[in-house]
């Protein structure tokens, strides 16, 4: 039985000329700074999001926990959304390893605005935990992939700089903004003091996300990944996989995007499953199972994996689908078929 795996973006398997890049990678030891492919890497990402340099990480929560050190004192206070990644996904990250309170923002798909960043910067009082940094999602995972508009970020920009505050961008899934908008990255990375990107999810990478920013930014931030452990060695066989998806596997994306719009199509026509049509911005479809479906989330996600079509409960009655490199339209439009099947059982 053939497997639709819908999961994540971060089930891929690297194609077979990323392994042939992958094997021919030329490397050398980067905790030195002497490995070839990674240094390329970290300038090509560097360059792409404007930035005077960049820095390679494991993963992108390491990425995003060393921005935030990196931006901090133990006892400082951050802004986020209360759905992001960096809150919910994260491990108490923010607490454990920088020492920082978090103040959460309700979003509408994700979203904030700058009056309601204004509204929670502390005022300065030995009472309160400084506001430090703020950081956006883009796009937004738990929201669906929705992306963060320019104009709303342009004024946080600016509000974040009457209060003397940085922003960091997890843009884990930037690529899916820039791929879905026709933008490009440095639209939202020009409006951030660091940014990270993922190479694992919709590049299709099997390890790596990068961090951007000031050359004294990231000289910080290096401190900061060797105390975090994320220190690699010939990490160059990794990187190759980078430089060979940014070049080859970003135009694609719109790809994921449309087939992504078919599943939420699909959903959207039958009775009981409740889809935001305009949040289905990108690759990700978040689906509520109402109380006419005839299954909750669990239970439907069990069902379609008998039928080889694995996804996500995220909820007692919502379910998360992703498109990626290795779902083609084929593989989209045979998952559709067994969803309609098993929804009319």
């Amino acid at each position: 039985m053939k497997i639709i795996d819908l999961r994540s973006d971060t089930v891929t398997r690297p194609t077979a000329a990323m392994r042939e890049a992958m094997a021919k990678a030329e490397v050398g030891d980067d905790v030195f700074g002497d490995d070839p492919t990674v240094n390329r890497l970290q300038e090509v990402v560097a360059e792409l999001l404007g930035k005077e340099a960049a820095l390679y990480v494991p993963s992108g929560t390491m990425a995003n926990q060393v921005s935030v050190k990196s931006h901090t004192e133990p006892g400082d206070e951050i802004i986020l959304e209360a759905n992001s990644h960096v809150f919910n996904y994260e491990s108490g990250g923010p607490a454990l390893l920088s020492g920082v309170t978090v103040h959460t923002l309700p979003g509408v798909r994700g979203m904030f605005t700058a009056e309601q960043v204004e509204a929670a910067i502390r005022p300065p009082d030995h009472h309160f935990a400084p506001s430090r940094l703020v950081v956006i999602e883009n796009t937004h995972n738990r929201a669906g992939g929705t992306i963060f508009p320019v104009a709303e970020m342009t004024h946080i920009r600016q509000t974040a700089d009457k209060h003397g505050l940085k922003i960091h961008l997890d843009g884990a899934r930037l690529w899916n903004a820039s791929a879905a908008t026709s933008l490009d990255l440095r639209a939202w990375a020009d409006l951030a003091d660091s940014v990270s990107v993922c190479l694992s999810k919709g590049l299709g990478c099997p390890v790596g996300s990068l961090i951007a920013g000031s050359r004294q930014f990231i000289d910080r931030a290096h401190r900061f990944r060797k105390v975090f452990g994320g220190g690699m060695r010939q990490a160059g066989i990794l990187a190759a996989a980078g430089l060979h998806a940014i070049e080859h596997h970003r135009k694609r994306l719109v790809e994921d995007h449309a087939n992504c719009r078919i599943l939420a199509e699909t959903f959207a026509k039958l009775p009981g499953a409740i889809v935001d049509l305009e949040a289905v911005q990108t690759n990700i479809l978040i689906v509520e199972l109402g109380k006419d479906a005839p299954f909750d989330g669990p239970g439907f996600s069990s069902a379609l994996k008998e039928q080889g079509v694995w996804f996500l409960p995220t909820a007692p009655r919502k379910v998360r689908l992703v498109t990626h490199l290795d779902v083609s339209r084929a593989d989209v439009e045979a998952a559709c078929n067994l969803i309609r099947r098993a929804w009319s059982v």
